[in-house]
């Protein structure tokens, strides 16, 4: 048995510029970190030929890899050479479509488990780039890179995505001080599900083949760039909150069901009352809002928000592991 542990994430900046169209004319830039929810991934070996899946209240039992209906597993299988006799689980602190990168983890810890049921332990940048070559290439998702880099990677990091297909990374060097501080003035608040999340990215891609959008696209792609030199600098953590306002507002402006009346409604009552700034994460049209929120005024925001349950979390200073093996 083996069983591996995958980090969510949360995006700061550069959110929709690792998407192949726009990063093919011009390089896409991320600002993001791994946080302390994950997904897990169960793989056993079955006692007789068939694959067994088992997902979100699901069950598959079937004969051969073609039959198997999750998409993600049926290519993963496909792509690390197992076609009998395994059993597939998956356990995710936080369900699916709440704008956390889950796919990106899942896909990510699969792979992880699935080369080592086979004995082959691979590098975070292999499993990144087999991730998004299942989702994207094989699976023709209208997703980007981001989630997959940051899940193999873990850590509080810098993507750039680069015309070439390949993706550079650097660790931000910024000081635990003022990480602590950014970790004490986030809030995260559950907006509710969101429904539309393929349109949605579907949109966001034909967006960014448009060249008046590619101006704004460059725009949020240069405020990654310039939050990752301020913090390689130790700029103190109070930059998230113009940072983050900022490029939601962007990030509205290209895509129409990024937003809606309810998360308008619920950003601005957490500006009133005393947030700095905030971003719908993933998709968004849903999922959890990320606020920016000095905690003298945290309290007021939350009160404010009552109606939106919130998310306790820290950052993940790795990537998908191997936690246990039997």
């Amino acid at each position: 048995m083996i069983i591996t542990r995958t980090p969510f994430r949360i995006s700061f900046a550069g959110g929709g510029t690792d998407l192949r169209s726009f990063y093919r004319n011009e390089p896409g830039a991320v600002v993001s970190t791994a946080i302390n929810k994950y997904m897990y991934i169960i793989v056993n070996k079955r006692f007789t030929d068939a694959i067994r899946v088992s997902y979100y209240a699901k069950t598959e039992i079937v004969d051969s890899v073609d039959e198997v209906r999750h998409p993600l597993v049926r290519e993963a299988l496909k792509l690390v050479g197992i076609n009998r006799g395994i059993e597939i689980a998956s356990v995710a602190d936080v369900h699916a479509g709440a704008g956390l990168g889950s796919s990106g983890s899942f896909t990510v810890g699969l792979l992880n488990a699935l080369y080592a049921y086979k004995g082959i332990l691979k590098s975070a940048e292999e499993l990144a780039r087999e991730a998004c070559h299942i989702e994207i290439d094989i699976l023709g998702e209208p997703v980007g890179k981001q989630d997959q880099y940051i899940a193999a990677y873990g850590g509080f990091r810098y993507f750039q995505f680069n015309p070439d297909e390949s993706v550079t990374t650097e660790p931000i060097i910024w000081s635990a001080e003022h990480k602590e501080e950014l970790i004490q003035n986030l809030l995260l608040l559950y907006t509710g599900d969101i429904h539309e999340t393929r349109s949605i990215l579907q949109e966001l891609k034909e967006k960014t083949q448009q060249l008046g959008n590619m101006v704004s696209l460059s725009k949020m792609r240069d405020m990654a760039i310039e939050l990752k030199d301020q913090l390689n600098n130790n700029a103190a953590a109070s930059i998230f909150g113009g940072t983050l306002d900022r490029g939601w507002q962007l990030k509205k402006e290209l895509v129409s069901g990024i937003s809606n009346d309810k998360i308008d409604e619920c950003y601005k009552r957490a500006l009133n009352a005393g947030a700095l700034g905030g971003k719908v994460l993933g998709a968004g049209g849903g999922g959890f809002l990320l606020l920016y929120c000095p905690k003298s005024k945290q309290t007021m925001v939350r009160k404010a928000l009552s109606d939106l349950p919130a998310l306790e979390f820290s950052f993940e200073p790795e990537g998908s592991k191997i936690i246990h093996v039997i």
